[in-house]
């Protein structure tokens, strides 16, 4: 399990992967999930599993990691759940839909 997570922890550790270097970190990639999946452990089987159906995102995070960031989603939701802390015990949807475009808006 140890070595495991080394090599996943090298693996992300990687930011902005130039796309010439790209099929080889698909390829590293897709070695340690399927090592994972081999495994006898479960948790490590399960690993690969979540691994597998979130490849896309991750190596898409890999290629673009330092140019892209969700500050601005975060804000936003930030905003949103102190709005729903002010409002807390508000049953109108509307209104509270109408607080985020106010403060977000």
């Amino acid at each position: 399990a140890y070595k495991f997570r080394n090599q996943i922890h090298k693996l992300l550790m990687h930011k902005s992967v130039p796309k010439s270097k790209m099929k080889r970190f698909i390829k590293q990639f897709l070695k340690v999930v399927q090592k994972l999946e081999n495994s006898k452990l479960k948790p490590l089987a399960s690993l690969a599993q979540t691994f597998k159906s979130w490849q896309e995102e991750i190596l898409r995070m890999l290629r673009f990691s330092s140019k892209v960031s969700n500050g601005i989603t975060e804000g936003f939701h930030n905003k949103m759940e102190n709005i729903s802390r002010n409002a807390y015990g508000f049953r109108n949807f509307k209104n509270y839909k109408n607080r985020v475009l106010l403060k977000c808006g």
